[in-house]
C-alpha cells in the first residue's frame, strides 16, 4: 500500500505534539507581503465505477455517465484557471458490472491497480474520501483497492473496534485529514505557499449497512462530533484553508447524532472554507434545494460556506471558486461560488451530450473494460416473456417476482433436515431500478428470449449476501406497513390530482413479500416514517393472509431477504441483526442467475398476491418512463397521460373494483 493511502492509527498524543511542531513552523509559509489568490478546488463524486460512456445492462455507449466526460470538463475547467485542486467523494469502486467483475471474477492481485485508479491517476487528483459503498467488498480488497491510488485517502470518523464502551481512546482506521502543501500562483503572479486541509467522512451507517464486512473491525462516529474535533486540529497545524468532503447529504441542521446526512449541520462549524459533498445523487445547486434554509442555490452555498454535490455516475464536476488573501499574516477567504458543470442536458425527452469522452481514460482501462462486456453476455437462461420494472411501484411486479421465487426456493432448500424445516418460507425483494433519483432510463428491461448475466445484475445490481430471518405475523405484518410509505395518501371522491408516489422513499426500500396475499389501502396514512419512527397507529396493509388464511400474530415465518435488510438497513421494524437464521456464502444476484440456470426456462409472471384496495373518484397518476407506454396491457389499471418533467412520463392509476 503506498505510504501516502497507508491506514494511520494515530494517537490523541501523536496528534497534539504535532499541531504544535506545525504551529511553531506554520508561519514560515505565509508570504510576507499581501497575495491575492484564485483558487478552483473542483469535485466528482458518487462515479460507482463509471468509468468510461457506457451502460453494461443496455450494452452500449451513454452520453448522460463516465468519468471518461467528466474528464473532458475537468481539463477544461483545469485550463481556466492558474491554481486548482481535485478530489473525490468515494462510492467509487462498486456500483456496475464492471466493479464487480474486478471484485468478484478478476480479483486484484498485490500490486495490481484497480481500473478506476488507473483512470484516476491520469487526471492528477489530490485527495479522495471514502463512501459506503466502498466497504460492499471487504476492508481487505478496499486497501487493496485504495493503494493503486497516487494520491491519498482521508476518512476521519472511522477507527478500528477495540471492543470496549469508550470513544476516546479509539483508533482512527484511515488518515483522518491531510495538509496539502501546496505552490500557488498570485494575481500578481508571484508564487506564494499554501497549506490546504482536507478531511473525510462517510455515513455512520456502514457498519449496519456492511455489518458481514466490518463487524468487530471497524466501527464509525458521529460526523458533526467528529468535525469539531479534528478541525481545529487541522488549524493548529497550520491548514491555511480547510475543504471538507463529506460522503453525506444535506439533511437537517439538528441532524441528531450518528446522522446519515449532516452537511447543512456541518456547514455551522467555524473554519470550514469550503464544502464537497455526495451520496445523495443529486445536484447541488440546483433548484431542488431552493427552499432549504441556509442554501443559496444562487451563490452556491450553505450558511454562507461554498458547497457542491455534483450529482452522480460523472454526470456533474462540481467546483468551488474561492478568492483568497493574506490579512494580517493569514489567509482569508473574501467570497467563494459554487457551481456545476454538467456532462448533458435534456431537451424533451432527448439527451444531449455537451461534451466528448476523453479518449485518455477509455485507452487505460480498454482490457477491463473488454472483459466486463464479455463477462456480462454470458448466457444463463431463457424468459418466455418480457421482464420490466416499469410498473414495479405500482403493481405486484415481474422484475421482483423472480428474484424473491430464486430466494424462496434456495432458503427451503437450506433448511431441509434442520430444526426449521416445515415452517413456512416467505420471500422479500425490492424493484432497485425503478426510476427515481437514477431518472427516467433507470428501469430493467429485458426482451423475452436469452438471459445474460448482465441482465441477472440489472435484476439485482447491488452485491448482497442472502439472509433469512424468523419472524412472527405481526412483524411480517409491520415489514410490510414500512414499505407502505412508498406512497401518499390518497383523499376518496375529488377530481384533483394525486400523485401516488412519495418521491423521499427509496425503491430499494419497498419491499414486496412474496408467499403472503394482502392488500393495501391508500385512503390510510403511512404507519412509518423513512427513519424508521412511528408516526400514525392506521394500518394500510389488510387481509394479509396465508395460503388463504388469515396471518395470526404469534404465527412464524421464516423470510428470505438480503444482509442489507436483515441487519438493519432501511431502518425496518423487527429488522436489526437479532433474528438471523442463516447467512448465506451467496450472493442474491448469484442465487438468481444460478435458479435460472436450473430452470433453463422461467415464465417471469407476477402471482398478483398484493394490490390497492378500491378508492372511488379520485385521479391518482405516478411517473414511469416514457417507454412504458407500450408496456400496458389490456388488464392493466393504468393509462398514459402525457410527459413530466426531466424525461418522464405521466400515468394514471384506476383504484376502482
Amino acid at each position: 500500500m503506498n505510504s501516502k493511502n497507508r491506514s494511520s492509527f494515530l494517537t490523541p498524543q501523536s496528534m497534539l505534539k504535532k499541531s504544535i511542531l506545525a504551529l511553531a513552523i506554520s508561519a514560515i509559509c505565509i508570504p510576507a507581503q499581501a497575495a491575492k489568490v484564485q483558487l478552483r478546488i473542483m469535485e466528482t463524486t458518487d462515479i460507482h465505477v463509471n468509468i468510461v460512456d457506457y451502460d453494461y445492462y443496455r450494452d452500449k455507449s451513454s452520453n448522460t455517465l463516465g468519468l471518461s466526460k467528466t474528464a473532458t470538463l475537468i481539463k477544461a475547467a483545469r485550463a481556466e484557471v492558474k491554481n486548482s485542486l481535485l478530489f473525490d467523494n468515494g462510492d467509487l469502486i462498486q456500483g456496475n458490472p464492471l466493479g464487480d467483475y474486478i471484485a468478484k471474477e478478476q480479483g486484484l492481485a498485490d500490486g495490481q491497480i484497480h481500473p478506476v485508479f488507473k483512470a484516476m491517476n491520469t487526471l492528477n487528483y489530490d485527495a479522495a474520501n471514502l463512501g459506503n459503498h466502498e466497504f460492499n467488498y471487504g476492508l481487505e480488497f478496499l486497501k487493496n483497492a485504495i493503494s493503486g491510488a497516487n494520491f491519498p485517502y482521508v476518512s476521519a470518523n472511522t477507527y478500528v473496534y477495540d471492543g470496549d464502551s469508550d470513544d476516546s481512546n479509539d483508533q482512527n482506521y484511515f488518515t483522518p485529514y491531510q495538509i496539502l502543501e501546496r505552490e500557488l500562483t498570485a494575481e500578481d503572479g508571484s508564487k506564494v505557499q499554501m497549506k490546504v486541509g482536507v478531511i473525510g467522512f462517510v455515513p455512520p451507517q456502514i457498519t449496519q449497512w456492511d455489518k458481514v464486512n466490518l463487524d468487530g473491525k471497524l466501527i464509525a462516529h458521529d460526523i458533526v462530533a467528529d468535525a469539531k474535533k479534528f478541525i481545529p486540529m487541522m488549524r493548529s497545524e497550520g491548514a491555511d484553508i480547510v475543504v471538507v468532503i463529506p460522503h453525506s447529504g444535506i439533511g437537517k441542521l439538528d441532524a441528531g447524532q450518528l446522522a446519515e446526512n449532516s452537511t447543512l449541520a456541518l456547514s455551522k462549524i467555524p473554519g470550514i472554507d469550503a464544502i464537497l459533498f455526495g451520496h445523495s445523487h443529486q445536484p447541488f445547486p440546483s433548484d431542488k434545494y431552493a427552499q432549504v434554509a441556509g442554501a443559496d442555490i444562487a451563490k452556491g452555498t450553505l450558511n454562507g460556506v461554498p458547497s457542491v454535490m455534483p450529482g452522480f455516475w460523472g454526470s456533474h464536476l462540481g467546483l468551488v471558486d474561492l478568492q483568497l488573501e493574506v490579512i494580517d499574516g493569514k489567509w482569508k477567504v473574501l467570497d467563494g461560488q459554487g457551481s456545476l458543470r454538467a456532462i448533458y442536458k435534456r431537451d424533451g425527452r432527448k439527451k444531449i451530450p455537451l461534451v466528448e469522452a476523453d479518449p485518455v481514460i477509455a485507452s487505460v482501462v480498454a482490457k477491463e473494460h473488454q472483459a466486463t462486456i464479455d463477462y456480462m453476455n454470458k448466457g444463463v437462461g431463457t424468459t418466455t416473456a418480457p421482464i420490466h420494472s416499469y410498473f414495479s411501484l405500482v403493481q405486484d411486479d415481474p422484475s421482483v417476482q423472480i428474484v424473491t421465487n430464486a430466494q424462496k426456493r434456495y432458503v427451503e432448500k437450506l433448511i431441509q433436515g434442520t430444526e426449521y424445516d416445515g415452517i413456512p418460507v416467505l420471500s422479500a425483494g425490492a424493484p432497485f431500478k425503478a426510476g427515481g433519483r437514477g431518472g427516467a432510463d433507470y428501469y430493467t428491461n429485458i426482451s423475452a428470449g436469452k438471459i445474460a448475466l448482465k441482465n441477472v445484475a440489472d435484476l439485482y445490481i447491488y452485491p448482497n449476501t442472502l439472509r433469512a430471518v424468523l419472524l412472527n405475523g405481526a412483524q411480517v405484518r409491520e415489514w410490510l406497513e414500512m414499505s407502505m410509505g412508498a406512497f401518499n395518501t390518497i383523499k376518496a371522491n375529488t377530481s384533483e390530482e394525486q400523485p401516488l408516489l412519495n418521491p423521499q422513499f427509496p425503491s430499494y426500500n419497498f419491499d414486496i413479500i412474496d408467499g403472503v396475499s394482502f392488500k393495501v389501502d391508500l385512503s390510510q396514512a403511512a404507519r412509518y416514517a423513512k427513519d424508521g419512527s412511528k408516526v400514525s397507529d392506521t394500518r394500510r396493509i389488510i387481509n394479509l393472509q396465508y395460503q388463504g388464511i388469515a396471518v395470526q400474530e404469534d404465527q412464524t415465518f421464516i423470510v428470505a431477504t438480503n444482509n442489507y435488510r436483515a441487519s438493519g438497513g432501511g431502518n425496518f421494524p423487527a429488522l436489526d441483526g437479532s433474528n438471523i437464521i442463516i447467512s448465506a456464502p451467496d450472493e442474491n444476484r448469484t442465487v438468481l442467475a444460478n435458479d435460472i440456470f436450473a430452470l433453463k426456462t422461467i415464465d417471469p409472471s407476477a402471482d398478483k398476491n398484493w394490490s390497492f384496495s378500491a378508492i372511488e373518484n379520485v385521479n391518482v397518476t405516478f411517473e414511469s418512463s416514457p417507454n412504458a407506454r407500450s408496456a400496458i396491457t389490456a388488464d392493466m389499471p393504468i393509462s398514459y397521460v402525457g410527459e413530466a418533467k426531466d424525461g418522464f412520463a405521466k400515468y394514471r392509476l384506476s383504484l376502482q373494483n
